[in-house]
């Protein structure tokens, strides 16, 4: 599959900022221009997980993505931020060729949208269209466990084309860093958009490369 290079990137209310905020770095690094969209929940997830707890982050969601785009480490340019409810944003029509999108994390109630088509913002719109486009979609779901509803969510999902891929890292290469379990599932992910990239090691390929953090990363 040939590299794209123009992602939407998604973020909903999940707990797993740290997977957004390294594909979203990774996928500049890359040559990707990223659209980003951050649900409300979305915000409060990064600012409470990434932004110091909250302690320090900035209060209002707009200020909070500004933040988070700034500490990712992503690429300068390359990012364009998204509102919710952009509706006019060209990834909302299949017109603009836009290959892939990825969801990371995506929350339970994000997948249902998804599954049964009642798209009400940006995200599940973007979402809508990859599948009737049958164009690339990858959801990093992270729920534990699943309901028979997150199951059959799941279900509907892959039959329309999408990728499910829950939020769950390998562990034979043997990890020490938090990072190195991020970097992992975001590099399984880029796989799947084909996305160039260096985060992970391929099973008997050699070791891992040095951790990193996405929020300690040179802007």
């Amino acid at each position: 599959m040939a590299a794209v290079t123009r992602i939407f990137l998604g973020v909903t209310g999940a707990s797993g900022a740290a997977y957004a905020a390294t594909a979203l770095r990774a996928l500049t690094d890359a040559g990707c221009e990223v659209g980003l969209c951050v649900s409300r929940a979305g915000a409060h997830v990064i600012s409470h997980e990434l932004l110091l707890a909250g302690r320090d982050a900035p209060r209002d969601p707009d200020g909070v993505v500004r933040d988070f785009v700034t500490r990712s480490g992503a690429a300068p340019g390359m990012v364009t931020v998204l509102g919710l409810e952009d509706l006019t944003a060209p990834f909302a029509s299949g017109s603009s060729l836009a290959p892939a999108a990825l969801i990371c994390p995506c929350s339970g109630s994000t997948l249902a949208a998804i599954a049964h088509g009642t798209a009400r913002n940006l995200i599940h719109r973007c979402a809508d269209v990859m599948l009737k486009e049958r164009r690339t979609l990858v959801l990093m779901t992270r729920e534990t466990p699943l309901s028979l509803i997150h199951i059959e969510n799941m279900a509907a999902v892959t039959r329309a084309g999408a990728i499910v891929m829950p939020a769950a890292p390998g562990f034979y290469n043997n990890p020490t860093q938090v990072s190195q379990l991020v970097d992992f599932m975001v590099g399984k992910a880029l796989d799947h958009l084909g996305v160039p990239h260096g985060l992970l090691a391929r099973w008997g390929e050699g070791a891992m490369g040095e951790p990193t953090d996405p929020m300690e990363a040179s802007p």
